[in-house]
């Protein structure tokens, strides 16, 4: 009898054994999956997985049930974390593991330097998984900080932010990035601020942020931008007007319609460096490390004009008989 009694066991353990070792490969069937991002909801289950998987035809419904008899047997299953993951084709173990380890999908915005903040914020407000409470300009600035011992804080948002790649998790504010972006831009102001060169003609931080957005504006070639700044620099020292065509196009905003005529040279409006001395009122553009280190350590140079080559690049001037020269070589193709 108890021969009988013991093989019985060793039949039902087999057999046990067989149902676990069955119920096991359906972790290993291969869910074809696109390169996508899965959204695990609050309150979501591995049954409700398993529905949306049969209506995508990734499992079968025997599958779900052989999932749903595996899940009594190890819990940890259907111990699932809420959010946004990556996923791409990968074993069901896999995926699983995936869902259960709170790892979600991180994804990047840039914030681009040479354009407007209002630029910025109309490509920003379309990304995925964003979550755009940052309707205009305005309420940008109004969330934005500025030191009150710096001064009045800027009008314009121009000043606000340092445009770089940003991360953030699915369904994060926008308002969180760029009060983020507004940090390191004061972190970076304040750097350039605090190692600019002595004697510059810079009453503050924010001259110093209005300079270099002009820098930014007049090149994209890193070597030339402290020369850029140098010449204007000079300008200032010489009390002469800037003159410089990124200032006026700002200030004409949307009557700005791609090419900058005669009349739009004489427009008074105040970020004409033209009509008026000195700096404009604000920056007119994101500004990069790069000009803004440039506009504090601007090159040593005796040069007054510059005139673009059409390379990229500039041909620079001491006197305005040689400018006049450059730029009959270099705009109308006449060589002297």
């Amino acid at each position: 009898m108890k021969k009988f009694l013991l093989q019985g066991l060793i039949v039902l353990a087999v057999a046990a054994f067989g149902v676990r070792n069955e119920l096991q490969q359906v972790l290993l069937v291969q869910m074809k999956l696109p390169d996508t991002y899965l959204e695990l909801r609050p309150g979501s289950n591995l049954s409700s997985l398993c529905r949306q998987w049969q209506q995508q035809q990734l499992l079968t419904a025997w599958q779900c049930q052989q999932l749903k008899l595996q899940s009594l047997l190890n819990p940890q299953l259907r111990q699932l974390q809420a959010g946004v993951y990556a996923v791409q084709p990968m074993r069901l173990q896999q995926l699983l593991q995936l869902l259960r380890s709170g790892k979600v999908a991180q994804f990047s915005l840039t914030i681009r330097e040479g354009q407007t903040f209002a630029q910025n914020l109309q490509q920003l407000q379309q990304l995925p998984y964003l979550d755009a409470d940052v309707a205009d300009t305005d309420k940008a600035r109004q969330l934005l900080q500025w030191p009150a011992d710096w001064g009045t804080k800027p009008v314009s948002a121009e000043a606000l932010v340092f445009p770089d790649t940003y991360f953030y998790t699915a369904h994060t504010k926008l308002s969180v990035v760029l009060q983020r972006a507004n940090q390191v831009l004061l972190n970076k102001l304040d750097a350039a601020w605090q190692s600019k060169q002595g004697g510059l003609p810079l009453q503050n931080r924010y001259e110093l942020l209005t300079l270099a957005s002009i820098v930014e504006k007049e090149t994209g070639h890193l070597p030339e931008k402290p020369l850029i700044a140098a010449v204007f620099i000079n300008r200032l020292q010489s009390k002469m007007k800037l003159q410089t065509d990124p200032t006026v196009i700002y200030g004409l905003g949307d009557r700005y319609q791609g090419d900058i005529k005669r009349e739009h040279l004489k427009d008074p409006h105040p970020y004409n460096t033209y009509v008026y001395a000195g700096l404009p009122p604000g920056p007119i553009a994101l500004v990069s490390l790069g000009s803004l280190q440039a506009a504090a350590q601007p090159a040593q140079s005796d040069k007054l004009y510059f005139v673009a080559k059409g390379d990229g690049t500039h041909q620079f001037s001491q006197s305005l008989a040689e400018h006049n020269k450059a730029v009959q070589q270099y705009i109308f193709g006449k060589k002297s």
